[in-house]
């Protein structure tokens, strides 16, 4: 069983390859003008590789920004590195050495932007005024709210000079084309890595209402700046051209492909949101529900969602782990050793959070072999320290680096 769960979540993040997927996305080889190849994400690298390989005969230039360990080979296309989650100085070198490798274009060249997951923090240049102490600080604050991957990044475009769409702007009047790996649920790709090439429709009124919401921490220069911020570029101020090359949707799909292969029935729930261990008591009434009364499938069979799942930490002790692995030590709590299920969670750029494993494995017997190692789960998972548990279980699924990232892939098998 171990076996095939890793087996579905490989073929998911397999899926998301840019070797296998960014040829087919790119236009025509152009005849004049420049090409300057730029990107920001934990793909870009990978991306840029890909570029070249599927172009080897057009001269282009330019640079990407990816996360630390996350650098792949190329021959012309300049990588960088620098921080994720939180911005660091290298973040805001790489936006702008960007900004001025796009400036000075023509109508007759070619912008050809590769946008993946994790860009947020990789690319960042503060609005005028703000600085990147505001930025860090802003960013940490974010991760703990339980703020969405939507909210977070509306808030981030609105503090930021190169995001929602200003990197665009800088490249007028070249044309731009944006080539995005999403890991985002329903594929908006304005919000891939904050959209920096693509307008922005979220609204200042929605950056103040996000931080009245969650109660969110800001730097006076921060809460300054944003009773005076500019709007960000609005739908019909730039023109976009833009393809996603990797979605969140096909990678489910390639799971459920390969639950097929392996004799399973693949029931695909979709991308869901919400708090990690709310959905985790939810997965384990559904997946009791299928091996008591056959529904919504017959045994053998397995439940694949996707999507990003939150966890809001709170005012108390934390440990170690991401959003995937507590979604595994809530729904091992509430299966309390059910027998004939297991499951994995991951995220498929292979990192949890900011973990060194992309996720775990939960089996039957987990939470009697926890309790055999001398730990209680249920403290264990109020404390936020779920990576303990299934580091001592020998549990982890650790990939490395994967260099793609349509977000997580969760996957209940019954039987």
């Amino acid at each position: 069983m171990r076996g095939a769960l890793r087996s579905i979540f490989d073929a998911a993040v397999a899926s998301a390859d840019p070797r296998r997927v960014l040829a087919a996305h790119l236009p025509e080889r152009p005849v004049a003008g420049r090409v300057v190849v730029v990107g920001a994400g934990k793909s870009a690298a990978l991306m840029a590789s890909a570029l070249e390989e599927a172009w080897p005969d057009v001269a282009r230039e330019g640079l990407v920004v990816t996360r630390y360990g996350h650098t792949v080979a190329t021959r012309h296309i300049e990588v960088v590195e620098a921080a994720h989650p939180v911005p660091d100085a290298n973040s805001e070198r790489a936006a702008d050495r960007m900004l001025a490798a796009v400036s000075g274009l023509g109508p007759d060249d070619l912008v050809i932007a590769l946008i993946s997951g994790g860009g947020s923090a990789l690319l960042e240049k503060p609005a005028e005024g703000l600085s990147l102490a505001d930025m860090q600080a802003v960013n940490e604050s974010l991760l703990v709210s339980g703020a969405t991957i939507r909210e977070m990044n509306a808030v981030r475009k609105h503090l930021s000079a190169i995001k929602g769409g200003r990197l665009a702007l800088a490249a007028r009047p070249a044309h731009v084309l944006t080539l995005a790996i999403s890991d985002i649920p329903g594929d908006d790709p304005t919000m891939i890595a904050s959209g920096p090439t693509l307008a922005d429709a979220s609204t200042l009124d929605d950056v103040r209402a996000i931080v009245a919401r969650y109660s969110l921490r800001l730097p006076s220069a921060v809460a300054a700046f944003l009773q005076r911020a500019p709007e960000t570029p609005k739908p019909g101020h730039i023109i976009e051209d833009v393809g996603l090359i990797a979605t969140p949707a096909a990678a489910l799909q390639a799971a459920a492909a390969r639950a097929h292969e392996l004799g399973f029935a693949p029931l695909v729930l979709g991308e869901l949101e919400g708090e990690s261990r709310d959905l985790g008591i939810v997965m384990a009434g559904i997946a009791r529900s299928v091996r008591t009364h056959d529904a919504p499938l017959t045994p053998p069979g397995v439940l694949i969602s996707g999507g990003e799942t939150v966890v809001t930490l709170g005012n108390g002790p934390v440990g170690r782990g991401g959003r995937n692995m507590e979604f595994l030590l809530s729904l091992a709590l509430a299966l309390d050793g059910a027998p004939g299920i297991w499951a994995i969670a991951g995220d498929t750029d292979g990192r949890d959070g900011s973990e060194d494993a992309a996720g775990a494995v939960i089996t039957p017997d987990t939470l009697q072999r926890a309790r055999e190692a001398g730990l209680d789960p249920r403290a264990v998972l109020n404390q936020h320290d779920s990576y303990t548990i299934f580091d001592t279980l020998g549990d982890l699924v650790v990939t490395g680096p994967t260099l793609t990232n349509v977000n997580a892939l969760r996957a209940v098998l019954i039987v």
